[in-house]
């Protein structure tokens, strides 16, 4: 039975072991945190919708995939209330209209898929396991990767390693004399806070609405307590790039608050007066995007390899294909979903399992390209003079 370690328990995480547990893998999940769900993907509600641009754009192809796909792993969540619900969006300015969508708390689905995992293989779980490094001990009949410590033990080892630890892929990656140099690695942290607080009486909207952020007016969930109240209105999240902080501030909250204001004055007003009376809540965590705001998929680049064949191209003067390019054996990514993972981790999830087992990964050959792992190494390659 095949078997791999996956770095990273939130949403890219748990989907990527739901997808290799479907196929029969024995699979090992590290995590820094005490548990799953601890970062990004510990948003206290985020909404599912359709990401709709003017024309459509290899992200927006990827979401119209997404969406539908995702909409059958909350149904198979169970009743609404339990970690989503139906909802429509109002969208104010761009992109005007009324979408179909749904309000989710992203954890309800990271539990649900490795509880599937459990049922399917064997799932071994380290929580508080922070992987400083990854070595490299692959001979030549088969590969084999080792996630150290800080101090040098290992943590864990398996043939196949499929890095999802969002920013922390970066550092994982780039290490000295890691896989990959820094320049062909763009991954960017972008902080979000959202403003919450306990619904008392009436929502003030019929349903979401949505301008710059996401008013939510009402969300019921039995998962929320303890750590948030049972029925919650929401607005954010904020969208500080470059920012790879968690901490909650006012300055942020005020930012939102003026965002409302667009959408919903009345609103604002009780989120301002929410907080004067010491009532509001927060919520603030980073997500990862790339330089191209596309998230990271499959197989991990081998640079040292790639200059050589880049050489040997230019003495031939031909062009090595992005395909072609030489990759660490056994290890791979899914990384950079930004605000969009509700949407895109498991259909990315799955992809990154066919691609890991060689079967036809089901999806255009120009958005494959723009997932790749290695797009940017290569474009940097290519304008290296022969």
């Amino acid at each position: 039975m095949p078997s791999a370690l996956v770095i990273g328990a939130g949403l890219a995480g748990a989907a990527s072991c739901v997808a290799l547990a479907r196929r029969g893998w024995q699979l090992t999940l590290l995590d820094a945190a005490e548990g799953p769900s601890q970062g990004a993907s510990a948003l206290p509600v985020g909404m599912l919708s359709p990401h709709v641009t003017r024309a459509p754009t290899p992200l927006s192809r990827l979401c119209a995939l997404g969406v539908s796909d995702m909409w059958a792993q909350l149904e198979r969540l169970g009743p609404p209330g339990r970690g989503w619900q139906p909802c429509e969006v109002d969208n104010l300015g761009h992109d005007p209209g009324r979408w179909p969508a749904a309000l989710v708390r992203p954890a309800a689905l990271v539990d649900a898929w490795l509880d599937e995992c459990r049922r399917l293989t064997t799932l071994a779980t380290r929580w508080q396991s922070p992987v400083d490094r990854l070595v490299n001990r692959s001979t030549p009949d088969q590969p084999l990767w080792q996630a150290l410590d800080a101090e040098g033990q290992v943590l864990a080892e398996a043939p196949v390693v499929v890095i999802a630890a969002a920013f922390g892929s970066h550092a994982l990656l780039t290490h000295e004399n890691g896989p990959m140099a820094p320049e062909a690695l763009p991954l960017r942290p972008v902080k979000g806070q959202m403003s919450l607080a306990a619904l008392q009486g009436e929502p003030l909207a019929e349903r979401p609405q949505r301008n710059n952020g996401v008013f939510v007016p009402v969300y019921e969930d039995a998962g929320l307590p303890p750590q948030w109240p049972a029925r919650i209105w929401a607005m954010g999240s904020t969208y500080e790039r470059g920012d790879n902080s968690s901490h909650v501030n006012a300055a942020a909250h005020e930012r939102n608050a003026h965002s409302l204001e667009s959408i919903s004055p009345a609103a604002a007003l009780r989120q301002r007066e929410t907080a004067a009376r010491g009532e509001l809540l927060g919520w603030a965590q980073v997500r990862c995007a790339s330089l191209d705001r596309v998230p990271l998929v499959g197989a991990v680049p081998h640079l040292l390899d790639l200059q050589v064949l880049m050489q040997q191209a230019g003495a031939r003067r031909g062009r090595v294909p992005m395909a072609g390019m030489p990759r660490w054996p056994g290890l791979f990514m899914l990384s950079a979903l930004g605000s969009r993972g509700l949407t895109l981790a498991h259909a990315m999830g799955e992809l990154l399992a066919r691609l890991i087992e060689g079967e036809d990964p089901n999806l255009e050959a120009d958005l494959l390209r723009a997932l790749d792992p290695a797009r940017f190494a290569w474009k940097q390659a290519r304008r290296q003079p022969a």
